[in-house]
């Protein structure tokens, strides 16, 4: 049986440049597109695309049985800062909707799983630089929570029931081709455009505050590369580590100024700093390296130059 994927939540930061991916890989008959509302983008007008509710068990059964799904991505879910304004709510979408997916999949409806977890499971009691695979996890935020728990049911899930489900923490995304979607660490997204339109940049976090981050290319494609990965080589059923480059605002802001050397920036701390100073500076990704042969290929000086030549 071929590979059928569903991606739900398609239109999101990351669901944008994954269901792109897949489509190129797997071809667009083979990848189904769905959000809760139907944009006019790419990902709509150059594939399968439905419209379905991440909280809807039968919505999301009747697009399995229709299109005889194999895969899921679960891309759907409240972010970090926009989470903390309306926790109820976050706590429902990220965590029932990945008990429609889990419990679609004991059923054997579905063969595959990706869900995505976070650097927020991590809190202020978690050792900050290089933040190992297994430490303490007391997260501060209702994403984080929420996340940290769909961890603990991953794995419960494989283990009870044998459920095929595969993760990783994603540490701060940055990309050129979505605009940000509410994240603690969208500022190094909104910098760059901001420097390319107007020359400065004011900072909703201090210029020491060092964060994991990676480029999107990095993260579509360990991504993708976890979800081809035999079964034997997953290892961690809960969610992998996984880390690219980090750095602080000041130290993007000097690599943007050696291509922009008018640009200036400004630091004016508000509430998503308490966030950021509750998750680690640095991870310690070496499981997945080890497991699944993960590797990443931006850093800061090659990201820069990428985001920039793209967003002109």
């Amino acid at each position: 049986m071929s590979t059928k994927i569903l991606i739900i939540g398609a239109c999101g930061q990351i669901g944008t440049e994954l269901t792109q991916k897949l489509r190129s890989i797997y071809g667009n008959d083979n990848v189904i597109a769905s959000d809760i509302r139907k944009l006019n983008n790419d990902i709509v007008n150059n594939g399968i695309f439905e419209v379905v509710n991440a909280l809807d068990y039968n919505q999301i059964e009747h697009l399995i049985e229709q299109y005889q799904i194999t895969d899921v991505y679960l891309m759907a879910a409240l972010l970090s800062a926009t989470a903390e304004k309306n926790p109820a709510f976050a706590w429902d979408l990220n965590m029932n909707s990945l008990f429609h997916v889990l419990n679609l999949a004991k059923a054997k409806k579905i063969k595959k799983i990706f869900w995505p977890s976070s650097i927020a499971v991590f809190g202020p009691t978690t050792p900050r630089n290089n933040t190992p695979q297994y430490t303490i996890m007391e997260p501060t935020t209702v994403y984080g929570i929420s996340k940290q728990t769909g961890e603990r049911w991953c794995e419960y899930y494989h283990n009870i029931y044998g459920v095929d489900v595969r993760s990783i923490r994603y540490p701060g995304l940055i990309s050129w081709s979505t605009e940000p979607g509410g994240g603690t660490t969208d500022y190094a997204v909104d910098i760059y455009h901001k420097a390319l339109s107007d020359g400065k940049y004011e900072c909703f976090l201090s210029e020491e505050t060092a964060l994991p981050m990676m480029y999107m290319d990095d993260a579509i494609r360990a991504t993708v590369e976890i979800m081809q990965a035999p079964a034997e080589l997953i290892k961690i059923r809960s969610s992998y580590n996984l880390s690219g480059v980090s750095f602080t605002p000041a130290e993007i802001a000097a690599d943007i100024k050696k291509h922009i050397p008018e640009f200036t920036i400004s630091y004016k701390p508000d509430f998503r700093q308490k966030i950021a100073d509750s998750w680690p500076a640095s991870i310690d990704d070496s499981s997945a390296r080890q497991d699944w042969n993960w590797k990443h290929e931006f850093d800061l000086g090659t990201m820069t130059e990428e985001m920039l030549a793209h967003l002109k």
